[in-house]
């Protein structure tokens, strides 16, 4: 792969360097469209790194890049999901209440609160939900568990066709309180560090409320576009939304997450769990580097 550093005012040898960029951005897309709809972490934990290290954006104009990304997975997937039933839309419009809510308070408590307490108490608050899977084993779907009173007079508990195991699936929905409370963290963590926050909302869905993981993955994908959609305006009006790069990450991670929320259908919530457990780790080791940094 030629890496082509993408300066502040794009300079380029000719058309060919152009086109060749162009292309890898795309490709690169593509794999992140199938990572984040799989995962429900959206493609900005693979285009943000990509860009910035391989074909040297700045950091403003690759999150810009990256909140598009977001809007692509979700709109790539959500149909996929929707469609089947997969996403609980109950339950992501009364969590992205506390998401939306948490992030205005992290944009008021940046001048107060240093940023590294908060990258430490998350870390470990990943960990332990990583551990929390880790125990979770083969475990496919969650048995015994309790409708909670507050997912009772909301009506958030549900049922999917599960096409891995070949049944439909109906489930309970636990501990709304504490689900509620770490989307509320996840929003104060996002509006302070500017971060995103697909690993919390899975974590609080699957760890917590103890939903199925396909529809904690489904409908973290679901949230994430509406809050990426919120966003994304401010970014524009700041000029780090750039066309040449927005647009080959936009067609990539759509066609990615198109076939990724295929994909995530077809596989076991065992296999999806495998690959999450190893980035809510990374994600961990990096906020504590974070917090040690600060």
């Amino acid at each position: 792969m030629s890496i082509i550093p993408l300066r502040k005012h794009y300079n380029y040898e000719g058309a060919a360097d152009l086109t060749s960029t162009v292309i890898e951005i795309f490709f690169i897309a593509i794999l992140a469209g199938v990572v984040g709809s799989v995962l429900g972490l959206g493609g900005g934990i693979v285009v943000t790194p990509a860009l910035t290290l391989l074909f040297g954006v700045d950091i403003n104009h690759a999150i810009g890049a990256s909140i598009i990304s977001v809007i692509a997975t979700s709109s790539g997937s959500a149909v996929a999901y929707i469609r089947d039933r997969i996403t609980n839309l109950r339950v992501g419009m009364f969590l992205e209440i506390a998401t939306t809510v948490g992030a205005i308070t992290g944009a008021f408590l940046g001048a107060v609160i240093a940023p590294k307490f908060l990258y430490v108490i998350f870390a470990v608050l990943l960990l332990y939900s990583a551990y929390a899977m880790i125990k979770k084993g083969k475990q496919e779907i969650p048995t015994g568990v309790p409708l909670h009173p507050v997912a009772r007079k909301l009506g958030l508990q549900g049922e999917y066709y599960d096409k891995a195991m070949g049944q439909t699936v109906a489930y309970n929905v636990d501990k709304v309180p504490q689900g509620f409370s770490v989307m509320y963290g996840a929003g104060v963590i996002s509006g302070l560090l500017g971060i995103g926050s697909g690993s919390f909302k899975v974590m609080a869905m699957d760890v917590f409320m103890k939903m199925p993981l396909k529809v904690s993955t489904a409908t973290s994908n679901f949230m994430m576009g509406v809050t990426a959609a919120a966003s994304a305006g401010i970014y524009l009006l700041r000029g780090d939304i750039n066309p040449v790069i927005s647009a080959p990450v936009a067609l990539g991670v759509l066609i990615g997450a198109t076939v990724g929320s295929r994909l995530m259908q077809r596989m076991k919530s065992k296999t999806i769990r495998k690959l999450f457990i190893p980035v809510m780790i990374y994600v961990a080791g990096q906020m504590l580097y974070q917090g040690w940094r600060g």
